[in-house]
């Protein structure tokens, strides 16, 4: 298997990657504003809603431009939310420690590309409890390119097995999350078992153990915080909350830590 515990990159070449998650998290800004709306992410430009005026390229530097203008549009002197500028930073802290974790080597694209869609379809599942088909398919051919470039490894010794194990992964989780529809549809929805599928190309990447741990991960962490919000009083027994953001979070410790939890586990019994 191709060694994934490599030395991580310098911290000048993850604050590089870092910079362009900043970029990044610009772009999904307006992903997420407008593909949960069926609107173009790339025309028109990006406009103020209150008074229609286009975004000049001086304000529209990731995080800079917001603290300059105080959060307000310039022209008109509406607020801008805070969301924006912290989607960016997020998204640029997330690209540098996954540059930081992968290292140099060829898995990092396929994993700075579901650095990218993780917090992006996270958002919008959180404002519109949706896993947008536009997102989560084309997901599908790229992850599994990426991956396949990852497997070929130019340059090294290729892992042929790990891109199989992917492609099987994907079907196992699908397929788990398929018939957790049917058995019990009133829980999640058929966004998340699309989800389920490419995550499990990445899950089953990285080993067996990664696939079981980061499946596991997800109800764990998702019912954790549904008891929490039931402890608190800001959910009842029926209220319907996001599962896309914690497969998301469960598939990030399989990936991080899952094999090595599952070597411990198995060692201990």
């Amino acid at each position: 298997m191709i060694d994934v515990g490599a030395p991580p990159v310098s911290a000048l070449v993850a604050a590089f990657v870092g910079v362009i998650g900043l970029l990044i998290g610009s772009f999904i800004n307006v992903v997420v504003w407008r593909v949960p709306r069926g609107e173009s992410v790339v025309h028109p430009p990006s406009a103020c809603p209150r008074c229609g005026h286009s975004i000049r390229s001086r304000d529209n530097v990731p995080v800079v431009s917001w603290l300059l203008l105080r959060g307000r549009c310039r022209d008109c002197g509406a607020p801008i939310s805070a969301r924006y500028p912290l989607v960016e930073l997020g998204t640029g802290v997330l690209f540098a420690l996954t540059a930081w974790f992968a290292g140099p080597t060829w898995v990092l694209p396929a994993l700075l590309y579901l650095a990218a869609i993780s917090v992006a379809l996270a958002l919008i599942d959180i404002d519109t409890k949706r896993l947008p088909n536009a997102i989560v398919l084309p997901a599908y051919p790229v992850a599994l390119a990426l991956l396949t470039l990852a497997s070929w490894n130019p340059g090294g010794e290729p892992d042929w097995a790990a891109l199989l194990r992917a492609v099987i992964g994907a079907a196992i989780l699908y397929a788990v999350y398929f018939v957790t529809v049917l058995v019990y549809p009133a829980g999640m929805g058929f966004g998340d078992v699309k989800l389920a599928g490419v995550l499990g190309l990445y899950l089953g990447w990285y080993g067996w153990g990664a696939l079981f741990v980061g499946w596991f991960s997800a109800f764990l962490l998702g019912g954790l915080f549904a008891v929490g919000l039931l402890v608190l009083g800001r959910a009842g027994r029926k209220s319907g909350i996001p599962f896309g953001p914690w497969m998301l979070l469960g598939a990030a410790v399989g990936i991080v830590a899952g094999q090595p939890l599952w070597d411990w586990y198995l060692g201990v019994l």
